[in-house]
This record gives structure tokens, C-alpha cells and sequence, in this order.
């Protein structure tokens, strides 16, 4: 089966062998892939008699963990999926349901989710996940009111898999619908850039209400027949526990919880040598060079940086699992095409930095509801990422950062990365952001946020002096923060933007 042969869900979970295990979990036996195909049509009819069909929005507001993964996957075949992160205070999920126009939520029993009353409010119908554990990690029965008219039946390419809202960091949320086909052929695009295979274990600690986790940590392995240990979320504490009971081949991350992996690691040796990773994979913002080498250093594994957004189904671009892979460097096109793009809408050559703009049948057709958003995003067929970057003469995509997050400072303009990466080269910093500050004569200056080594020391003027000797003074921050943790979005991604705030800096 090739990477963009499947268009809809139900194909693409079709090549599991029916008694190997397809979801797995901490001390529960595994739900095997005959298990899964049987809970996604039981889930079809279920929902059709619920009234629930074809492009109907279905809020899900679970917990992390099986039956997070199992309920996105049987939705998402009959219906929208919609996944919400359980986190949110009353007041976002009256935001995003209403946003969403939900006809229903999933919540799972004797949930407390303060979205049960905003549903209640919203007159959208509550429907309730019962685990049936005996079955397999991840099975379950839907309950709740009988009737309604609705589109029965499976969902066709066309149809609307999984709905989610942009991070909304500078603006209004926006929302994302993604096809059966967008995200079948990034899920393959995935599998195939990693080689994905029936004989892979994947250990998934990424949320379950985000791209990341859903299309690499749950999708692209079930794609090759592979099996998806489901935790309850990222807990440094318990990565390792969790690693003896999977044996994992692989595991995928954003960079914030590879380097509380490794803080952790040193006490871990034996179950690290009882279990040999065959890659180690990171995405969703940058991995500095410096924890690459430590990662491999450490697991013996190779480390395969990925690009990726939510618009594009997740996977852009990806190091190659065989062949160079470039630190610093997201690697090659890994699905969609890539190009460089002027402001003026021109396509660049190698070499030069403009917008990184992408197109292929993962990318989403536009947001919804938003003629300026789209208006704004889309170019000669292109969609434009927001990303600052350069293609070299080998065809590897390099990332400057974001575009809104470059800072200006008088007009110099500077890359929070290139100085993340060259204060990170310090012996006594552990994890380091740089970020603009409000400057009332440039407009904007450099600040960083830095948090130490354990029993490392260091000052602000010894931080600014090792900066000063490698990069040109413009770029050196003038104001350092030494904090013992660095705020993260819900994702577990640190944030430039809004983080002067957060910080007590404006």
C-alpha cells in the first residue's frame, strides 16, 4: 500500500492483521485490530441511531489515553471529530462548541467536565462513553438520546474528518476543517517517511486533542499495522516505567518533553539498554542542535526532526530515517510540495529566505467561515505557512522561526532561534527562549528566558558577555530572566508570543 493510496479512514486502519494488538495501555491488555475495525462499526451505527452522521460536528472531551484515541479514530469515520482539550474552563468550551456549531459532546462516564453544562446550555446532545475494558484498551459502548435525522452511513473522501482550531496566539482562533483525504495521506506520508511497519510499538505521550499526537502518535503507526501504547499524557516521572512496559521501537515528542526525558534518563540506563529505540522522532517547534546530540548520545537512536502544522494535516517536511540528516535543518518535502515565497507572491530560488508556502492533498482547502483569513493564506495555489525559512542546494528546508515572531529591533531583524541555539551552547543553561520585548525608542528588544542546569550558576552579564563573542551585538539580549520554568502552551510548546506578559515583562 503506497503513502497516498488512502483517501478515508476506514482504508487506511484496513491492512492490521486482525489478532495483532492495535492499541495498547498501561496495564491493560490490548485492543487488537479486529477489535478496533468492529468498535468503528459498531460506533457507525451507534451514532447514525443517535442521530449523529456524515459531517456532523462531535465535540470529545476525554482524558488522555485509549479511549481518547479509539473514540477519535470511530468518530472521525462516521462523523467530525472535534477533539477539546479537558482542560478548558467553562467559558472556552462555550467558545468552541458555539465556534464549532457542535451537535454533539462525548464525554467519557462520570465525567465533571464543566462542558456537560455548557452543552446543557447550548442545547448541543451529550452522548457518554462507557469503557468496556475486558475487550481491549480502548473499547467502549455510546449511550444517550435516541433519535434525530442525520447522514447515515461511512464518511467519503470528501467529508470532514477532524475539526480543530488554530492556537489563536495573535488572533481570533481560526477553524480547520481537514478531509477523510487530508488526513489518510498524511498519515501515510508519516508512516512512510518513517518507515512505519506491523512490527513497530509506538509509545504516545502527546495530547490527544492536537495534530501532533493524533496524526503521528495514533494514526500514521495504525496505517502500517503497528501498535499504539496510549498513556495518560506527557509525565516525565513515569516515561521510563512506561517504556519497560511497552518496549517501544520509537516514540514521538515535541522538544520541551525530549529535554525532561533526558533529565531523567541518567537514573534509567538499564531500561534504556533492555530497550533499543529505532528512531526517536520531534516536532511541533524546534529541537535545538544541542539536545539532538544529547538525545542520541543517550539512547543510541537516531533523532528525526519533522515539520509540521495543523493546516497540513500535521508532516510537512522530515529528516530521511536513512541518509543525511542536516541538525538545524527540518529535512526534505515529506508530503506536500515546498516552495519559497516573496512578499510579492514569487516563487524563490536555493538559498534564498522567504515565506515557506506548501500544497498537496494534506493540506487543508481553506478556514472556515473566514473569505479574509483565506484571502490572506492562500497564493496562486499555494498555502502560506507563516514561516520564515530557506531551501538549500540539497532541497533541506531550514526554519527561521515564525514570521510574527521575529523580532524588530530598529529595523534589524533577528531570529529568536539563531540565538536560542548559540546561548544553549552554554555549559550551565538547560532551556532557553528568546522573545521580543516592547523598546519605547526601537520598538521592540531582545529578552531570553533561561533556565539553569541543576547546580549550575551563572549570571546575566557572564550569559550577554558568551553571546556578545558570537553573535553581532544587536542580537544579544538585554534583558535575561533566570526562571526555574519556562511557561508552555497546552501542547507542552513553549510560546514567544504573549510570553513578555506572561513573564512580567510588559
Amino acid at each position: 500500500m503506497s503513502e497516498t493510496s488512502c483517501s478515508m479512514l476506514r482504508d487506511l486502519l484496513a491492512g492490521g492483521k486482525d489478532d495483532a494488538p492495535a492499541i495498547s495501555a498501561p496495564n491493560r491488555k490490548p485492543l487488537t485490530y479486529a477489535g478496533l475495525r468492529g468498535l468503528m462499526s459498531a460506533s457507525l451505527h451507534r451514532l447514525n441511531e443517535l442521530g449523529i452522521g456524515r459531517n456532523d460536528r462531535v465535540g470529545i472531551v476525554l482524558p488522555n489515553g485509549p479511549e481518547m484515541a479509539t473514540a477519535f479514530i470511530a468518530i472521525a469515520s462516521a462523523a467530525t471529530a472535534a477533539p477539546l482539550n479537558p482542560a478548558y474552563r467553562a467559558e472556552e468550551f462555550e467558545f468552541y462548541l458555539s465556534d464549532l456549531n457542535a451537535k454533539a459532546l462525548v464525554v467519557e462516564e462520570g465525567s465533571q467536565s464543566p462542558a456537560l453544562e455548557v452543552a446543557s446550555k447550548l442545547g448541543v446532545r451529550i452522548i457518554t462513553l462507557v469503557p468496556t475494558p475486558d475487550k481491549g484498551a480502548g473499547a467502549f459502548e455510546l449511550t444517550g438520546a435516541q433519535g434525530g435525522s442525520c447522514q447515515r452511513g461511512p464518511a467519503e473522501p470528501t467529508d470532514i474528518a477532524l475539526i480543530l482550531h488554530t492556537s489563536g496566539t495573535t488572533s481570533r482562533p481560526k477553524i480547520v476543517p481537514l478531509s477523510q483525504q487530508n488526513v489518510s495521506v498524511s498519515a501515510g506520508n508519516i508512516a512512510a517517511s518513517l518507515e512505519l511497519s506491523e512490527e513497530d510499538r509506538g509509545l504516545n505521550v502527546m495530547p490527544l486533542f492536537h495534530i501532533h499526537g493524533l496524526m503521528a502518535g495514533v494514526l500514521a503507526p495504525l496505517s502500517r499495522g503497528g501498535n499504539v501504547f496510549c498513556t495518560p499524557g506527557f509525565n516525565a516521572l513515569k516515561f521510563f516505567g512506561w517504556m519497560d512496559e511497552c518496549h517501544p521501537t520509537w516514540y514521538t515528542a515535541v522538544p520541551t518533553m525530549h529535554q525532561m526525558i533526558l533529565t531523567r534518563a541518567p537514573q534509567s540506563r538499564a531500561i534504556i539498554d533492555r530497550h533499543p529505540l529505532r528512531f526517536i522522532r520531534s516536532s511541533s517547534s524546534s529541537l535545538p542542535p544541542q539536545v539532538i546530540v544529547e538525545l542520541e548520545k543517550t539512547f543510541g537512536a537516531p533523532v528525526i526532526e519533522a515539520y509540521g502544522m495543523t493546516e497540513a494535516s500535521h508532516q510537512m517536511a522530515s529528516n530521511p530515517l536513512r541518509g543525511v540528516r542536516k541538525p538545524g535543518s527540518v529535512g526534505l518535502p515529506a508530503g506536500p510540495q515546498i516552495a519559497i515565497m516573496d512578499g510579492e507572491g514569487r516563487i524563490l530560488g536555493q538559498d534564498e529566505i522567504g515565506e515557506i508556502v506548501i500544497r498537496g492533498d494534506n493540506v487543508t482547502s481553506g478556514y472556515e467561515a473566514n473569505p479574509k483569513a483565506n484571502a490572506d493564506a492562500f497564493v496562486h495555489g499555494w498555502f502560506r505557512t507563516g514561516d520564515q525559512g530557506i531551501i538549500d542546494t540539497d532541497g533541506y528546508l531550514t526554519l527561521n522561526g515564525r514570521l510574527k515572531e521575529i523580532i524588530n529591533r530598529g529595523g534589524e531583524k533577528i531570529s529568536p532561534r539563531e540565538v536560542d541555539e548559540v546561548l544553549m551552547d552554554h555549559p550551565a543553561v538547560r532551556q532557553v527562549v528568546v522573545f521580543a520585548v516592547k523598546h519605547d525608542k526601537l520598538g521592540e528588544d531582545v529578552a531570553a528566558a533561561i533556565v539553569l542546569r541543576d547546580g549550575a550558576g551563572a549570571s546575566e552579564a557572564e550569559i550577554r558577555d558568551y553571546a556578545s563573542q558570537r553573535i553581532a551585538p544587536f542580537k544579544v539580549p538585554r534583558k535575561i530572566l533566570f526562571v526555574e520554568q519556562i511557561p508552555l502552551g497546552a501542547t507542552g510548546k513553549l510560546q514567544r508570543i504573549g510570553l513578555a506578559a506572561k513573564l512580567g515583562l510588559e
